[in-house]
């Protein structure tokens, strides 16, 4: 056992050996004058981006059991360190490397950041450092992982799903992020729109977060007991607001886009938190502040492949139809034998889903009622593609991660705890 960590520490000292001793590779591609606003502007954002995965932590860890709060909130804050580490080797390559049929960057492109450097690129940051691009970019890696935990959130050992995270980020978000995102990308050259994120991020978490719930089965006791409401809200408003970095800062400029997709981020949160508290009351149940802590997170998902692509009107239409039908998913997650913690399918696969849809409806100009009809089937066909494609992977690495360590606690650990179990802590 120790011996695997000393070969953990040996590989982290070996990535700082060649980068540092790596021969220099200068950036092969150099475009215009950096703008200080728009860098100015990227830095903020790229702040605002990470502050949400410790909003996640807070979100996912005060819906847990009291005895499993610190090992759900640490299997997001850890994603910090492990898809950074990895994004410097050859995360950034895979994903926005020379393209490999549109499907993969190769690996050596930036290899050790090799390449990566303080001057504009043509193709991806013409008004930024192109160094300043790639850390924007890092934080979108890091959250998507600390999605899918929510899913198996109270049965997971920690260091398989460490291993399933780095393999998560390198065979299936860097193939999305390079087909969607990449000029060369497959899926971009269908012209499919997704300004931040929808599908890259959201339905692939939602889709590996599905193939976890049913690949590890359901907990023993299976009940939402939320230890801490407070930790809930304070988790939804720092995804709230470092959404307004998710989104706006994907224009990559400070411009009349970003502010769009800045209005349109709050409007459909907020239409979709007043919906699902609305719907509550239907029900005939109270306004619960979990319940408008999700609404307004559904909300936020919702909007973003489409945040610089849609009207106003479209935002508050599209806040308003993903918190119904994510509500209604939740409903009917109660009737099956799935345990999907925390929700992440109904509220981010699901919410993406329905939202990659609805921007194929909605995008300006190119949009089904713009009487455009070739975005609306490149979107279905793109859609089919990345359930699959995300379902089927992941089902495929929580097989191989369990053929090399189990992924499951045992009964004992997961009665004890996993704050005990697993890191020997307790709050």
């Amino acid at each position: 056992m120790r011996l695997k960590y000393l070969i953990h520490l040996s590989l982290i000292a070996i990535c700082g050996l060649l980068a540092t001793f790596l021969p220099e590779v200068p950036q092969t591609k150099v475009g215009g004058p950096i703008n200080t606003g728009d860098t100015a502007w990227l830095l903020t954002a790229s702040g605002l981006v990470l502050l949400m995965t410790p909003g996640l932590s807070f979100f996912y860890g005060g819906m847990v059991r009291k005895k499993n709060i610190i090992s759900t909130m640490l299997q997001s804050m850890v994603a910090l360190g492990v898809i950074s580490v990895l994004w410097v080797a050859v995360g950034f390559s895979l994903c926005f490397g020379d393209s490999i049929g549109g499907i993969i960057g190769n690996p050596a492109t930036f290899f050790m950041y090799r390449g990566v450097g303080m001057f504009t690129h043509p193709d991806f940051a013409p008004t930024i450092p192109f160094a300043l691009f790639s850390l924007f970019q890092l934080k979108f890696a890091i959250i998507t992982p600390a999605l899918v935990t929510g899913a198996f959130a109270e049965r997971v050992k920690f260091s398989s799903y460490l291993l399933f995270m780095a393999l998560f980020c390198l065979f299936i978000y860097a193939p999305l992020a390079h087909m969607t995102w990449h000029p060369d990308g497959l899926l971009r050259n269908w012209g499919v729109l997704d300004f931040a994120g929808g599908t890259v991020v959201h339905i692939s978490a939602g889709m590996a977060a599905l193939a976890g719930s049913i690949y590890l089965g359901p907990r023993k006791d299976i009940k939402h007991d939320a230890c801490h409401i407070p930790y809930v809200i304070l988790g939804t408003g720092l995804l709230w607001f470092g959404w307004f970095g998710f989104n706006a800062g994907s224009s990559l400029a400070a411009n009349e886009t970003a502010t769009l997709a800045f209005m349109n981020t709050n409007t459909a949160s907020a239409v979709a938190m007043l919906t699902w508290m609305f719907l509550e009351r239907l029900r005939g149940n109270k306004a619960s502040a979990l319940g408008a802590c999700i609404g307004a997170v559904v909300g936020l998902v919702a909007i973003t492949p489409g945040a610089g692509f849609v009207s106003i009107g479209a935002a508050i239409l599209i806040g308003f139809i993903t918190s119904i039908v994510s509500n209604c998913a939740l409903a009917l997650k109660a009737k099956t034998e799935i345990d999907d913690t925390l929700d992440v399918f109904p509220c981010h696969g699901l919410g993406g889903i329905v939202v990659m849809i609805l921007t194929a409806v909605f995008a300006k100009d190119v949009g089904m009622i713009y009487g455009e009809t070739k975005t609306f089937i490149y979107h279905i066909l793109a859609l089919v593609l990345v359930m699959v494609f995300g379902f089927v992977m992941s089902y495929g690495l929580y097989v191989i991660c369990n053929f090399i360590q189990p992924m499951r606690v045992t009964q004992e650990e997961e009665d004890l705890g996993l704050d005990q179990s697993q890191h020997g802590e307790r709050v």
